[in-house]
């Protein structure tokens, strides 16, 4: 009997009532027995003037527009149209395309929990109402696979067929829908789906496998929308791996899919990085539910394995562009970097789980790392480029498109953008939890049902400095925990001007229990001195060499803004000087803080160097002073293309 604990009393559907779909977060785990955290609605946050203000606002009037059209004129629509028989146009794109639909549909449904759009609510309908009418009778929806010349095909090529994939987008879309407007449509049909797998699969019945995993996450919000226990069950089917011997899965199919093996038995992270992330989002969810301890204690080794061994300073994973793959460890090339957007963020999505379940500051941090760096790097600031991979190196090949012919990154950064409100708070029994740092406004209630209004105040990340306004309708005693960024050496935290007891610890909440008025203030003064971070000595492509940051944001050189320097590889950081100085760009790259250093560069370009040279020769040839800039990496390739470095020779 395979693996599948349901260990605690779960939500009866008597529980949901008709109004809990406006108050359900990006997962809602409200009543979820082993999560700590619940996290609050998209639309309890609003996000005003700052950091991603004008990156959401790019988002909402460029990126998901313009995406749509380009999924229109690339063939995604007609491939429903046609099983209708309103299209003759040949189905286009690889078989996994449906979730391109269905990812910007999920953007879409994000926009739309924070405020009405008449316009985009029409669009989405319009939408829905084109996938539903290529819906089988049974429930089965695929345009590749649904075609008549592939209907004896379905699920007998689940290794590499999308279908559950494709599947979980559509649920996920469904679901962000019903949490903005509680219109059912889309999800119904989602359901009827998956309750046909329900009736059809599982033990004793047909085999059923997620080659690429992203439905057990789907399933498992499904189960949390509707306290249908089928879908939990379904997905702790999928994550045991029950069918690798009957389905014949091969060892190498095992480790490039991070499924169809016992997920408990997993070590380490292996195979294609967004399909490991997927899975291991899907697997927190399952213990959120289900309390396993198998479960805990897995996600605990892979996220020591990612975070120790297999994790890019920018928050991206993923090295080899072979198989879009985990290297092995401490394998974490620079320019050959693949770091895909997708990878980056599920792993935002996994760590948000992570700290859903522990309340736990290491794993926010993880979610600020990836998402100010390497997810910030995947769309332009115009909103219309994307990046598919994330190198930290480059000689200046173009790296930005405005389509792929596999378009997951471009929907999947849309989508993150739509629902950024979600990530900021959390409540828990004890109180509120204050996970990331821009001007925004939660209006919100404790657990208790306490009305509450907390109002940042920033310029960060260009500052180090939040004020938070605390304004519970009446007063009120309750644990107000702010997080404490692990790279902030020292912080100052300051309560209606004075110290509160207690140690102030980097990479940890801090808590202020304290009975809380109208007025009351939370100064919160962050460590933002540029820091020279160096790389394990396993990372033999950093050996010798430091990347620049300075609080959530990873900087970088760009050969733009060297005058003089031939090549970024001649450069090194002067061993001497007045170290880093800061200065603040509004006109470049939408605003920026550019750091300045002193540098040298070789008198010789190494370009005419030979190849081999004696090392006493090569450590005291000429070099002469360079004034080295510095700007966020999550603005490279903006402007013309340009050699690009992280890692920069240190003396």
């Amino acid at each position: 009997m395979f693996r599948i604990a349901v260990l605690t009393l779960l939500v009866p559907a008597a529980l949901l009532t008709a109004a809990d779909w406006r108050n359900e977060g990006v997962i809602y785990t409200s009543h979820s027995p082993h999560a700590k955290l619940h996290p609050v609605p998209v639309h309890a946050v609003t996000i005003g003037a700052g950091f991603w203000a004008p990156r959401r606002k790019t988002n909402v009037e460029r990126s998901i527009p313009t995406m749509l059209e380009l999924l229109k004129e690339n063939g995604r629509i007609d491939n429903f149209l046609r099983l209708e028989g309103k299209s003759n146009a040949p189905r286009r794109g690889p078989l996994y395309t449906d979730s391109d639909i269905y990812k910007w549909m999920e953007a879409a449904a994000f926009v739309l929990q924070s405020g009405d759009d008449p316009a985009l609510r029409a669009t989405f309908d319009r939408l829905t109402g084109i996938i539903l009418a290529a819906q089988e009778p049974s429930g089965y929806l695929n345009t590749y696979w649904g075609d008549e010349r592939r209907k004896a095909e379905e699920f007998t090529q689940m290794q590499r067929s999308h279908e559950l994939y494709c599947l979980g987008h559509l649920t996920q879309a469904a679901i962000a829908y019903y949490r903005a407007t509680g219109d059912r449509r889309l999800l119904d049909g989602a359901i009827k789906y998956v309750d046909y797998l329900v009736r059809d699969f599982g033990p004793e019945k047909r085999p059923l496998l997620t080659g690429h995993p992203e439905f057990e996450m789907a399933a498992i919000e499904l189960y949390r929308t509707t306290g249908n226990r089928a879908y939990l069950r379904l997905a702790g089917y999928l994550l045991s791996g029950v069918e690798t011997g009957r389905l014949r899965i091969t060892p190498a199919d095992l480790k490039y899919m991070f499924s169809g093996k016992p997920f408990t038995e997993r070590t380490v992270f292996e195979g294609h990085a967004v399909r490991a992330m997927y899975a291991s989002s899907g697997a927190t969810d399952y213990y959120a539910e289900t309390g396993d301890a198998a479960y805990r204690q897995t996600l605990e080794t892979l996220w020591r394995d990612l975070t120790g061994r297999k994790m890019y300073i920018t928050g991206g994973v993923g090295s080899r562009s072979q198989g879009e793959a985990f290297g092995e460890p401490y394998e974490l090339p620079n320019a050959q970097a693949y770091g895909e957007s997708c990878a980056a963020i599920g792993n935002m999505m996994w760590n948000y789980r992570m700290l859903a379940v522990t309340g736990e500051a290491r794993f926010a941090d993880v979610i600020e790392r990836a998402l100010y760096n390497g997810i910030n790097s995947g769309m332009s600031l115009e909103g219309t480029m994307y990046c598919y991979r994330n190198p930290l190196a480059s000689n200046g090949e173009k790296i930005r498109n405005p389509w792929y012919d596999t378009t997951c990154c471009p929907p999947n950064l849309e989508r993150i953008l739509a629902s950024l409100p979600g990530y900021f708070y959390a409540t828990s029994a004890d109180g509120v939890y204050v996970s990331l740092y821009d001007n925004s406004v939660l209006d919100w209630h404790l657990e208790d049902g306490a009305a509450l209004k907390i109002e940042q105040k920033t310029n960060y990340p260009w500052d180090g400095e939040v004020r938070l306004g605390v304004s519970p309708a009446s007063p009120k005693e309750f644990t107000l925990f702010v997080r404490i960024p692990a790279w902030s050496a020292k912080t100052a935290v300051l309560v209606n001007g004075k110290s509160p007891s207690g140690a102030v610890t980097p990479g940890e909440y801090f808590a202020i229990h304290r009975r809380w008025q109208a007025g009351d203030a939370v100064t919160l003064r962050f460590d933002m001195q540029p820091r020279l971070t160096a790389a394990n000595a396993r990372v033999t492509e950093d050996t010798g060499k430091a990347a620049v940051e300075r609080g959530p944001l990873v900087y970088c050189l760009e050969g733009l803004d060297q005058p003089g320097a031939d090549s970024l590889a001649d450069i090194s950081l002067a061993a001497s000087g007045p170290g880093f100085t800061m200065e603040m760009r509004k006109n470049l790259l939408d605003g920026i803080v550019v750091l300045k250093h002193r540098g040298t560069q070789s008198a010789t370009p190494s370009a005419k160097q030979p190849l081999y040279m004696p090392l006493d020769e090569q450590r005291h040839a000429a070099r002469r002073p360079i004034d080295l800039t510095f700007i966020p990496y999550y603005t490279w390739a903006n402007r013309e293309p340009s050699q690009m470095e992280v890692w920069i020779t240190a003396p």
